[in-house]
């Protein structure tokens, strides 16, 4: 008997797929016309190619040494959040209850966070590092320890890093928490038969079971950390200096500090590019290698 496919259902999802396209390819698009123009003022622009991608790739020039500062520091800036929040994530995932009422509460706490808007979080830090009236900022200091995130480059860093592990941390532990729910209770029962130790139970059976929300987790963490711009400009403004100034920062004080639209255009285009590349690469890796795991495998 042939099964007969009812796609009726499209007509009522495609005028949702045409707002969104319309509405992301509008400002792209806008973003785009920006980026090969320049303007003396009063709304006149001419043509000027790829002149500012040139200059924004070329290290020796202003814009380019400024463009590859600020990518450097977002960069970094990834890469210890990914390294701290991702085994943070796992670890707190672990420790969770299975069962019983303390599982509402845990994910209630664990929700919290997540709930509180960026620009308030950033205030929130701005008060709670504070060395004055501050609690961690009066602690710390009070422990002997010379803490002044706003003159110092270290604190300030340390201050951001600690804000985004505090903020963030729960979406990873919260994805993986689901990961391991979804794993039967017959595999743990064969790992007590087999006598299995703790951390064979989390290598053989746990880890590859969150395997993939653990990429789920580490694409959006990558995203968010990599175009970060809230809670770092009200927490520090970008300073001490320009130690804070990440690619987002130096973007919109291109575009609205200086007003040079076709030099923040042509970052932003770039800035997004890196975005995509980065996020197709890692997803390829781990991609491959699950396949060629789950090949050996089988």
């Amino acid at each position: 008997m042939t099964k007969t496919l009812n796609n009726r259902a499209w007509f009522f999802v495609l005028p949702v797929f045409a707002i969104v396209a319309f509405s992301a390819i509008l400002p792209l698009m806008t973003v785009v016309n920006y980026s090969v123009q320049d303007t003396f003022g009063n709304n006149q622009f001419f043509w000027n190619g790829i002149g500012w991608f040139q200059e924004l790739l070329d290290p020796s020039s202003q814009l380019g040494e400024q463009f590859l500062s600020s990518l450097m520091r977002t960069l970094l800036f990834s890469a210890i959040i990914l390294l701290i929040q991702v085994p943070l994530g796992i670890a707190v995932a672990l420790s969770m209850p299975r069962e019983g009422w303390p599982v509402a509460l845990c994910l209630v706490l664990m929700a919290l966070p997540l709930l509180i808007p960026w620009n308030v979080v950033g205030t929130i830090w701005q008060v709670f590092a504070r060395g004055d009236i501050g609690l961690l900022g009066w602690t710390v200091n009070s422990l002997g320890i010379d803490y002044n995130y706003t003159g110092d480059p270290i604190d300030a860093w340390v201050t951001i890093i600690v804000m985004d592990v505090w903020h963030w941390t729960s979406l990873v532990a919260l994805l993986c928490y689901a990961g391991l729910k979804s794993i039967p209770d017959a595999y743990y029962q064969a790992a007590r038969i087999d006598g299995a130790s703790r951390w064979a139970v989390f290598r053989t059976i746990q880890l590859p079971k969150m395997r993939r929300v653990l990429l789920i987790a580490v694409l959006l963490r990558f995203m968010d950390s990599f175009m970060i711009y809230t809670e770092p400009f009200v927490l520090t403004g970008g300073g001490p200096g320009n130690a804070t100034t990440f690619l987002s920062i130096d973007l919109v004080k291109l575009a609205l500090g200086q007003f040079d639209l076709g030099k923040a255009a042509a970052m932003s285009l770039v800035y997004n590019l890196i975005i995509l590349a980065i996020c197709w690469v890692f997803y390829t890796v781990m991609t491959n290698v699950d396949a060629e795991r789950e090949r050996v495998e089988a």
